[in-house]
Parts: C-alpha cells; sequence; structure tokens
C-alpha cells in the first residue's frame, strides 16, 4: 500500500486548506483512514479518524472545525481544516490500517503552516 498526501501550504490564520491522501494497493473500502499531525518539536498526534461505515472522531482541539470525509471510488480520504489557528502549523500525515493483517501505512507528510 502507497499512500500519497497533498494539499498543504501556508495560509493565514482563519482561512482554509483540504488535505488529500489517496492510496495505491490495499482493500480501501472496509478499513479505518486517519490522519495525525506533528507540530515543530512535538510528538505526533491524532487528528482525526473514520471508520469504514463513516463513523468520525475528533482531536478537541480540531472539533467543529475540521472536516474528515472518505470516498471508497477513488481510495482517498480528505481533511477539510477551516478557521485555521498558528497552533494547527504541522506536518500532516494520513494513516491506512489494514485491518485483515493488522498493518498500518503512513503517506509522507504535508506541511501545513499558519501565521498570526
Amino acid at each position: 500500500v502507497q499512500l500519497q498526501a497533498s494539499g498543504g501550504g501556508w495560509v493565514q490564520a482563519g482561512e482554509s486548506l483540504r488535505l488529500s491522501c489517496t492510496a495505491s494497493g490495499g482493500i480501501f473500502s472496509i478499513n479505518p483512514l486517519a490522519w495525525f499531525r506533528q507540530p515543530p518539536g512535538k510528538e505526533r498526534e491524532l487528528v482525526a479518524a473514520i471508520t469504514s461505515d463513516g463513523f468520525t472522531d475528533y482531536a478537541d482541539s480540531v472539533q467543529g472545525r475540521f472536516t474528515i470525509a472518505r470516498d471508497n471510488a477513488k481510495n482517498t480520504v480528505s481533511l477539510q481544516m477551516n478557521r485555521l489557528k498558528p497552533e494547527d502549523t504541522a506536518v500532516y500525515y494520513c494513516k491506512f490500517v489494514d485491518t485483515s493483517i493488522p498493518k498500518a501505512y503512513w503517506g509522507q507528510g504535508t506541511l501545513v503552516t499558519v501565521s498570526s
């Protein structure tokens, strides 16, 4: 399984960005997906997750601002980020879990920088 993330960039506080991650290989539709982030000098943390049934979960810090979605037909998971804050600055990683093995796969990371 290979994951290709895109959509990062530099924005000002209050603006929006949309991240996208496309998977090749693996059985995409029946497995959970997630976005993590790693702020500068900090540990990687969970941002949002979505199950194969479409149930979602969010970190408290992004609840109400970020939306995770999946498109099984395109093997894609997205993260819509609204009302961005400087503390959202991080490298964002998508994660695909093949529960049949089980094994987790990570995208290469995409940098999001939010200036105040």
